[in-house]
């Protein structure tokens, strides 16, 4: 696949095969096109200069189609400011006309942290609870595809660490794209690790860490995989 801004190519002739059923991590630096790929896949953004996105025998992956298989969490929470935190949750089923499973949203809520909140509006939630409600939302379209792009980005270290946990229980056996600046997420939760470097940028893929998600951060394998992933980075950096 080919995209190209202002005559200049984020990417060209990318190909990028996402095994079913398992978390692909995607790193790379600002502005390699991280984010613009993840909108391609997602259907929110067209090629300018061709390209093709297949998922399963569906190639349309337009998410304003309401039987398209993929469930997209962006990195802005998107709340709807008149809905509170349960409307916000149920916001899909709503839109689709189907009656909302409220015991689900209120579980998933409960999961993130906010059973308490579930009447509040947005504004009177810090940036991080509302990202909590985002990622229950997302998680409450139940979705065999799940596009992510920096979804833990707003929470403290410690409520990170627990909802990418959550987040690898509730979405284990679903095709996952995350697109995150964390090395240590990717390594965490990704069973594939992609770095997208360069302009037009190429992908490589790095060899995860031993073991099932979410891994340990603590262990030592861990932490050498943390180092040599670092290392790629900055390579990756200096190509930009």
């Amino acid at each position: 696949m080919s995209l190209s801004y202002a005559g200049a190519y984020l990417f060209k002739g990318l190909d990028l095969d996402l095994l079913a059923g398992q978390c692909s991590a995607l790193l790379g630096p600002s502005g390699v096109g991280k984010s613009s790929l993840l909108r391609l896949i997602a259907g929110l953004e067209q090629f300018e200069t061709g390209g093709k996105i297949d998922i399963g025998a569906n190639a349309s992956a337009a998410l304003a189609n309401p039987s398209a298989p993929i469930a997209y969490m962006a990195q802005q929470d998107l709340l709807l400011p008149w809905l509170d935190a349960l409307g916000n949750v149920m916001l899909g089923a709503r839109l689709r006309g189907e009656r909302p499973d409220h015991a689900r949203a209120r579980d998933l809520l409960a999961r993130v942290g906010l059973a308490d909140r579930e009447n509040a509006l947005p504004a009177t939630l810090s940036g991080g609870m509302r990202q909590r409600v985002a990622l229950a939302r997302t998680l409450m379209e139940d979705r065999p595809v799940v596009l992510m792009d920096e979804p833990f980005s707003a929470l403290d270290a410690i409520t990170r660490l627990r909802l990418q946990e959550l987040a690898a229980d509730l979405l284990r056996g679903r095709t996952i794209l995350l697109v995150t600046h964390d090395p240590m997420e990717a390594l965490r939760i990704g069973e594939r690790i992609f770095i997208m470097a360069g302009r037009p940028a190429l992908l490589s893929e790095v060899p995860p860490p031993a073991g099932t998600t979410p891994r340990d951060p603590a262990d030592a394998g861990f932490l050498s995989h943390h180092a040599e992933l670092l290392r790629r980075l900055r390579a990756a950096d200096a190509q930009i």
